[in-house]
């Protein structure tokens, strides 16, 4: 399918052309406590509010693949949206993905199959000139997580491979043997969570041109991920803003039997500290099936930032994608 021009006069840019979706969260008590970094020097910023409501951008759209979604995330430059989720029939542990692009609407555009790279729980997604670049995890271990990062080039209808030439790919810290990623939009910041093998998850912040050539000196902040006191040990996704990092976790109405226990949480990139959170999401509560997948961060044409969440619905064999967000900041 071809491609639709940039979307730069999107319906992202004003609230008010989206109905309200679950209402609010309900706050609870945030126990999490980090180490400190070491050096952060992550710029003080505004945060959200997550107990403010969530507004739909859309539900219940199709994706290339008929598999839950995963991840997802923005080209803020060219208004760009993409989606990740495990290729139609492929292993769970064997990390082919397959990148959906999507406009703002959710209408299906154009799309990627990536053999061997990972889970696809968060990416990231790179302007640059008319070109949109994607940040991935890639070379997949017996689990189907990614062991590098990787950079390359969107191209609708390619399939590539962990050793195409196509890929830039790199391990900026030498004690990790798991990575995935995310990009801070509005400040150009290549978000990256490691796993060191029996010390867990860590955040690290590095400026996104510099990565983009490969350096991943002067980063901006390096902390353990806290203990958070969720409803559901399963994480579903992170994304930054400015000086605070954003995680979901929750399970889909499978598991809870109807119940939601989808929780958002805000952390202090300078502190490794909980600022808010956990909150209940009850953003689109009404969805079949309802599994909390991925956060992504977009500013609209006029300025607003948004906070966005997403979640799968349908049945097996036809799962949908759903996005909300919240734009409150404090």
């Amino acid at each position: 399918m071809a491609h639709i021009p940039p979307l730069h006069h999107s319906p992202l840019s004003r609230r008010g052309l989206f109905k309200a979706g679950g209402g609010l969260g309900i706050a609870a008590l945030g126990l999490g406590l980090g180490a400190a970094p070491a050096s952060a020097s992550v710029p003080s910023s505004k945060r959200f509010d997550l107990t403010q409501p969530s507004y739909d951008l859309f539900r219940s759209r199709t994706l290339h693949d008929s598999t839950v979604q995963q991840g997802f995330a923005f080209d803020n430059v060219n208004r760009r949206l993409f989606v990740a989720q495990r290729v139609d029939g492929a292993s769970e542990t064997g990390g082919d993905l397959c990148i959906t692009q999507l406009d703002f609407d959710g209408n299906y555009v154009g799309y990627m199959h990536l053999l061997g790279f990972g889970h696809g729980v968060s990416f990231g997604a790179q302007g640059v000139g008319s070109d949109t670049y994607l940040w991935t995890e890639v070379e997949a271990n017996s689990n189907g997580y990614g062991t590098r990062l990787a950079r390359f080039k969107f191209t609708n209808g390619q399939t590539l491979g962990t050793t195409s030439s196509l890929l830039s790919k790199y391990a900026p810290v030498s004690t990790a043997n798991e990575y995935t990623c995310a990009v801070d939009p509005v400040n150009n910041r290549l978000i990256v969570r490691y796993n060191v093998s029996g010390d867990g998850k860590h955040i690290a912040v590095y400026d996104l041109a510099k990565a983009s050539n490969g350096d991943f000196s002067g980063t901006l902040a390096d902390f353990k991920q806290p203990s958070l006191a969720t409803k559901s040990a399963t994480f579903q996704g992170y994304t930054a803003y400015g000086q605070y990092l954003y995680v979901m976790t929750g399970d889909s109405y499978d598991v809870t039997n109807g119940v939601v226990n989808s929780e958002v949480t805000s952390i202090n990139m300078n502190t490794g500290a909980v600022a808010q959170g956990p909150v209940i999401t009850n953003a689109g509560s009404t969805l079949s099936f309802r599994e909390p997948e991925g956060l992504a961060i977009y500013q609209t044409v006029d300025g607003e930032v948004r906070l966005f969440l997403g979640f799968a619905s349908g049945v097996a064999g036809d799962r949908r994608s759903n996005l909300f967000y919240k734009n409150v900041l404090v």
